[in-house]
């Protein structure tokens, strides 16, 4: 077929369609890194345009017609021709034949060397139709035959399992999948495919008196991943996960930690797992680790993109240009304290600075960064190799957490002796961290004198921008946020209908909420007064600080997302 023609730039297409100013284009046309060689990619990563506006954008430039591919599925004729693996893999959807030819629907009709092999291995010409990445992935996933793929891809990827020896060195361990595989062997691989296709970062495999419940963690939230399955496969279920992370098969009544990673088409991901005792059995639970994939986001990742509002954005970000002094992240496990960290960090790494970071475990990667990860089994703790760091002659240094009286004793000292330190503290907000600390038998005065600023946030879940849709604010809703129902009842506000895109949960994405204590002199000699802390929260709010409910009810009032989700993670104000 036929591609060469001359054409409009997508950029002219998406202001003549009224999507984009010309200003926000060459705005964005600006930012594109090297990396970078789609604008349609950047401008779905800022959420400036939705996937089907794309794609009907890039049907207008190729003079090619859209499909919404809505309740569309793959005519099972089709899978004795087409090798349903290539459907998944390119991505594509098969949905006519013409005169000999082919017609399929692509995300992405640009990418002339993937359609040029495609049409070489299916050896007719092809008819293009444009869709979006979403709709394609989930016509397959609808249609008959989409479990044959789901096989196919597992046979193709899930061919090398990786183990660590004891001095840390990775060992490949090849396993091929035959035949007479275990029926368990091919649950398991399905469950951690699927688990990785939908972005989730966290499997829950949960037993209950006559059934086995697998749960993901999507954005935060649970939700169930397949149908219950037989309790009578728990036991073999456990069994390989244990093997995998080996764990001992024979121990029951104790928790267990371990760890495994594979290599998914030419990336590793890795999995570290946690194996529970409950009343039905042991309980475990897989975080994901998709360490390519979390670098690629975090490269590119900066602190504006996170959901900051303008002044805490400001404050934070002349906080991290201190020289010296300590940057406090705080929150809940699991509310992206690490990501922000990152993202900072990202922003200042110069070749003039030494960075060295000690987490537990290391993540991300980045580079110019020396990144230790604790090892208490080898006596390898937070104190102890923060001690070692410093006689590396650090310009900056992030402590993944402080745990105990002696990591917080000697990051004070080291933010005290001319050096910037990153850390987190688990706390409900900024200010029961004073208190954290003083719990630990820290001297209010060291303590007060080290810091730059506290940061405590949260996530939110963002409304599904392809099924966001305005609806009226419901009184006893209303009530419960602590809004006053006359005074917003006219106010639109929106959530996700709930679609193919977000997995029926009206939500895709999160951003932070931000709750930024500056030490200003008044706040120091509170704290070292000892004032109780809603008596430093007044003197903070008379100073300008914006308290996370605030931070929250400014995302619902710009319909990026609901009073439902803001009541999940935040309470109501005291003050």
């Amino acid at each position: 077929m036929s591609r060469a023609t001359v054409r409009k730039r997508l950029s002219e297409v998406l202001v003549s369609q009224g999507l984009l100013t010309h200003e926000a284009v060459e705005e964005a046309l600006a930012r594109m890194s090297p990396a970078q060689t789609s604008l349609g990619d950047l401008l779905l990563q800022d959420h400036a345009l939705t996937e089907e506006q794309l794609g009907r954008a890039l049907a207008e430039q190729y003079g090619l017609v859209f499909e919404s591919l809505q309740d569309c599925r793959v005519n099972p004729d089709f899978y004795h021709s087409v090798p349903v693996e290539l459907m998944h893999r390119h991505p594509f959807v098969p949905l006519d034949e013409y005169d000999g030819a082919l017609v399929i629907a692509v995300p992405d009709p640009h990418d002339l060397p993937s359609l040029d092999e495609l049409e070489l291995m299916l050896n007719r010409p092809l008819l293009l139709r444009v869709s979006t990445k979403t709709s394609i992935q989930a016509a397959l996933s609808r249609s008959e035959g989409s479990m044959q793929a789901l096989k196919a891809i597992e046979a193709e990827y899930r061919s090398v399992l990786v183990r660590e020896d004891e001095r840390g060195d990775e060992v490949l361990s090849v396993e091929k999948i035959t035949k007479d595989q275990s029926p368990v062997v091919k649950l398991v691989d399905t469950i951690l495919l699927s688990a990785l296709e939908k972005r989730a970062s966290d499997i829950h495999i949960e037993p209950t008196d006559r059934a086995v419940q697998v749960r993901f963690r999507l954005d935060g939230i649970l939700i169930p991943a397949l149908e219950p399955l037989d309790i009578k496969l728990h036991a073999s279920l456990v069994s390989r996960l244990k093997v995998m992370s080996e764990l001992d098969i024979a121990e029951r009544r104790i928790p267990q930690d371990g760890r495994f990673g594979i290599r998914i088409d030419r990336k590793r991901v890795d999995f570290r797992v946690s194996v529970l005792p409950s009343s039905f059995g042991e309980s475990v639970v897989i975080r994901i680790l998709d360490r390519e994939s979390i670098t690629a986001g975090v490269s590119a990742l900066r602190l504006d993109r996170l959901g900051f509002t303008l002044s805490d954005l400001k404050r934070f970000r002349r906080a991290i240009h201190e020289p010296y002094g300590m940057v406090l992240v705080t929150g809940p496990t699991g509310s992206g304290k690490t990501t922000t960290l990152y993202a900072a960090i990202t922003e200042i790494n110069t070749v003039e600075d030494k960075l060295i970071t000690i987490e537990d475990p290391v993540e991300y990667h980045l580079p110019g960064v020396v990144q230790i990860q604790v090892n208490e089994k080898k006596g390898l703790t937070f104190a102890r190799g923060l001690r070692s760091i410093l006689r590396h002659d650090p310009d900056k240094v992030m402590v993944g957490e402080i745990r105990d009286a002696e990591t917080a004793q000697i990051a004070i000292q080291s933010a005290l002796t001319g050096h910037l330190v990153f850390t987190t503290v688990h706390a409900n907000n900024a200010f029961d961290v004073i208190g954290r600390f003083v719990n630990m038998g820290i001297e209010p005065y060291n303590f007060v004198s080290s810091l730059n600023c506290i940061l405590a946030q949260r996530l939110l879940r963002m409304n599904c921008l392809n099924c966001r849709e305005q609806v009226a604010l419901d009184p006893q809703e209303a009530e419960i946020s602590g809004l006053d129902f006359t005074r917003y009842k006219t106010v639109p506000f929106h959530r996700g209908r709930g679609c193919e895109a977000c997995h029926g949960t009206g939500y895709r994405g999160r951003q932070n909420i931000t709750e930024f204590l500056h030490l200003s002199d008044e706040i120091k000699e509170m704290i070292l007064a000892r004032k109780p802390p809603t008596e430093i929260r007044l003197r903070a709010v008379a100073d300008g600080m914006t308290s996370m409910r605030q931070s929250a009810m400014a995302k619902v009032l710009a319909g990026e997302t609901t009073l439902k989700e803001i009541n999940r993670v935040s309470a109501v104000d005291p003050i």
